[in-house]
């Protein structure tokens, strides 16, 4: 026992390796702490990472104007660990069931009331009342790009692609950035296929073809 004691007290080789582990054990301890990314969110748990995933597809479809599947998205987060991103998501949740709500009762007068009117009765399928106050909304103001978009996502959905291509085109004249939403938005899945769509999302092709 005496020569074990003396081993490890004159043997400077082997004192020095078990405190050198010791206090990397002591560092790798220590990172994980602080890790907090994305506004302060930590995100080393898995489930966090999730969480945060879950929470930026329902802001993407939240701005989108897609307030039925983000709600869906932004319920699932509020189930997730982390209670900041939860807050987060029941603040949204409650912009979105306001959006939501149609505006039967209100009597809409203005463009922009119309165009809410008519996104709410998008989100719930009732494409005929959408249609209704989306074209009211048009002829009150006809140079509104974003009424002019949504026109053409309807006409996406009810599969009038004719139409849908005259007002997409609208759209991108008054605003181009509409031609980069349009590229990623779901509505227009029913024009993928379409030619005359490619060419008018993707003009630089028939540029650098030319």
């Amino acid at each position: 026992m005496a020569k074990v004691q003396k081993t490890s007290s004159g043997s400077s080789g082997r004192s020095k390796a078990p405190s050198k582990g010791a206090s990397k054990s002591k560092k790798k301890n220590s990172l994980p702490a602080p890790h907090p990314q994305r506004g302060g969110v930590e995100m080393v748990d898995p489930l966090v990472r999730a969480q945060m995933k879950l929470y930026e597809e329902a802001m993407g479809l939240f701005h989108q104007q897609k307030f039925q599947r983000s709600k869906q998205e932004l319920e699932k987060v509020l189930e997730g660990p982390s209670k900041e991103l939860a807050d987060r998501a029941r603040t949204h949740l409650r912009i979105v069931e306001q959006r939501m709500k149609p505006s039967s009762e209100q009597n809409p007068k203005s463009p922009e009331e119309h165009y809410q009117r008519g996104v709410a009765m998008m989100n719930l399928g009732r494409w005929d009342e959408a249609r209704e106050s989306l074209e009211k909304a048009r002829k009150l103001a006809p140079k509104a790009d974003h009424i002019h978009y949504a026109l053409a996502a309807l006409d996406c959905l009810t599969g009038e692609a004719d139409s849908a291509m005259a007002n997409l085109k609208i759209a991108i004249d008054l605003r181009p950035a509409n031609r980069f939403h349009a590229r990623n938005d779901e509505d227009f899945a029913f024009l993928q296929e379409d030619p005359r769509f490619t060419e008018l999302l993707y003009p630089e092709k028939d540029g650098y073809a030319g």
